[in-house]
This record gives C-alpha cells, sequence and structure tokens, in this order.
C-alpha cells in the first residue's frame, strides 16, 4: 500500500508492467499442439467457405445485372425544347466555323 502512494520513475513503472505482463501469462492456459491444428483447420475450413461463397454472391449478382442490361449504356433523350436549343446552338456553331474557315482562306 505505502508503494503505491510512492512516486515511481519511468522505469520502475515500465518494470512493473512487465511483471504484471508475465504474471498473467503465467495464468494462461496454453492449448496442447493437437488442439492448435483442429482449432486451425477449423477456421481455415471457414475461410475458405466463406470465399467460395462470396466469390459465388459477387459472380451470380455481375450475372443478374449483365443479363438486365444494368451495364449497357442507354443515351437518353432531353426534352423536345431542349433538343431544339441545342441543335440550333450546333447549327450557329457550325455556321461560324464556317464563316471563319472562308474568311481565313
Amino acid at each position: 500500500m505505502a508503494e503505491n502512494n510512492k512516486k515511481l520513475n519511468i522505469f520502475q513503472r515500465i518494470a512493473k508492467g512487465f511483471k504484471g505482463v508475465i504474471g498473467e501469462l503465467k495464468k494462461v492456459t496454453w492449448p496442447t499442439k493437437e488442439k492448435l491444428k483442429n482449432t486451425s483447420a477449423v477456421v481455415f475450413v471457414i475461410i475458405i467457405f466463406f470465399a467460395i461463397y462470396l466469390t459465388i454472391i459477387g459472380e451470380g449478382g455481375r450475372w443478374v445485372l449483365e443479363k438486365v442490361g444494368f451495364y449497357n449504356q442507354v443515351e437518353t433523350t432531353a426534352t423536345t425544347a431542349v433538343t431544339e436549343s441545342s441543335a440550333a446552338a450546333a447549327t450557329t456553331a457550325a455556321t461560324e466555323a464556317a464563316v471563319e474557315t472562308s474568311e481565313a482562306a
């Protein structure tokens, strides 16, 4: 109790921390070699299962989206007013380009 009241320097605190870690590691129940192999095998099987499962889901989703045409590029037409103004602007730009070309020549 008296030790807790004293202010420890940095090295004493680090040493105390390491002693606490070592004390906790002594309390750990370590698995046997056989149990470690078995649990590792279970983990690997689960990882492989989910890797295959997620690949199937991803590829299946991609296939469905391709079949419904999700990835196809679709050109949309704007309203008539916008199309007419765009056509008029394009005609004006073409006319101006033609005038500039004929002036340059």
